[in-house]
């Protein structure tokens, strides 16, 4: 089983739907073997479930919203998941000072796409639309890499 761990700031918008949007990509596509789960790198939003404006988006998009309440990404995550993917340079920055000598694992989702960027906090700009296009695109880039190394 391959594991992924998608991470933001608070674990209630851009990692939930990253982490919504992966497994229905993956359930439409029939790819099996891949785990995905979301983590935050702070404190801010622990047990609170996905953001309502982020649940509102992936429901008009058809997409499930996943399971899931806001936890803290822990060193024991970065040891057993595969794949660590933050979603701009601040989380990075905290998911390497989290996952200490596993800090190789770590990405950031539009890094997978052929014009790396932050993908911005809808928190602050309310834009889930464009948030869900750029959830989208990396997503389809990170399948590619997978594929591409053999995994799925």
């Amino acid at each position: 089983m391959y594991r992924v761990l998608f991470v933001c700031h608070g674990n209630i918008c851009r990692s939930p739907m990253a982490h919504s949007v992966l497994e229905f990509m993956l359930k439409e596509r029939g790819i099996e073997g891949v785990f995905v789960d979301s983590a935050a790198a702070h404190r801010d939003e622990l047990g609170n479930p996905p953001y309502y404006l982020t649940a509102e988006k992936l429901r008009r998009e058809g997409v499930p919203v996943a399971r899931h309440v806001a936890r803290l990404m822990t060193k024991e995550d970065a040891a057993r998941f595969d794949d660590l993917i933050g979603m701009d340079e601040y989380n990075v920055r905290d998911m390497k000072r989290i996952a200490g000598e596993y800090s190789y694992k770590v990405h950031k989702l539009l890094d997978f796409t052929p014009q790396p960027r932050d993908v911005a906090d809808p928190w602050y700009t309310r834009d889930f639309d464009k948030t869900y296009e750029d959830v989208c695109a990396g997503l389809e880039g990170y399948l590619a890499h997978l594929a591409e190394r053999g995994v799925i």
